[in-house]
């Protein structure tokens, strides 16, 4: 009954991830074409955080049960919340070039928050402290991976996934002015500590609320 209940939440999930990819693919394929002119802009690689739920999404049904397949629906639930959430409030990033880009940009993120609360209520994600640890090395994992790129991608510095790049300072409210202040690497780690103490409340939200659940039951 377990294995017929993920195999259908794994199914909806690699449903919504082929959604995000054709999304995806349209947005490449019309700021490639209508937008640069037959070339590559590097800023809008699809590797954000916001991104990662894309790529979590078609590969999850191929993961075996344990700890890894239950980080990943974690970290579903947990930064994909939070990823839609920040975006949706500071929209900058997807609004201005085109009507169907700022209507990508809104589908997106509404997504995200959609597929987090999904795998909350699904009950695949360990809403547990040590849960939300076990999300940490896939983060900084998928931050490193972003940091290569950042580094090297061409056009040396164009490229900011996960607004870290060593070359100039992060274009995110807040932190852009702490890096000012205090330079681009420690405003870069404060912004990833920040990144983590927001999921980690998201988690803990998620948790809480089953335990309310549980007490009116």
């Amino acid at each position: 009954m377990k294995r017929r209940f993920l195999f259908a939440t794994d199914r909806i999930l690699f449903f919504c991830g082929l959604f995000l990819a054709a999304c995806e693919i349209y947005k490449q394929l019309f700021l490639y074409l209508a937008v640069n002119g037959g070339r590559y802009d590097w800023w809008y690689f699809p590797f954000q955080l916001c991104s990662l739920p894309m790529y979590l999404c078609l590969i999850i049904p191929v993961l075996k049960e344990g700890s890894l397949k239950t980080a990943a629906y974690t970290f579903l639930q947990d930064y994909g919340i939070l990823g839609g959430i920040a975006a949706l409030l500071v929209p900058d990033g997807f609004c201005g070039i085109h009507w169907t880009l700022t209507l990508h940009g809104y589908v997106w993120h509404i997504l995200l928050i959609l597929i987090g609360v999904f795998i909350r209520f699904s009950g695949c994600s360990d809403r547990s402290v040590r849960g939300f640890a076990r999300t940490l090395p896939l983060f900084f994992s998928f931050c490193a991976v972003a940091l290569a790129i950042n580094v090297l991608a061409p056009g040396h510095g164009k490229t900011d996934m996960f607004y870290i790049s060593p070359y100039h300072p992060t274009p995110q409210p807040v932190f852009h002015g702490i890096a000012l202040a205090i330079g681009i690497l420690p405003a870069n780690l404060i912004y990833l500590l920040c990144v983590c103490l927001g999921a980690f409340l998201i988690h803990r939200l998620a948790g809480q609320t089953t335990d309310k659940t549980r007490m009116g039951a």
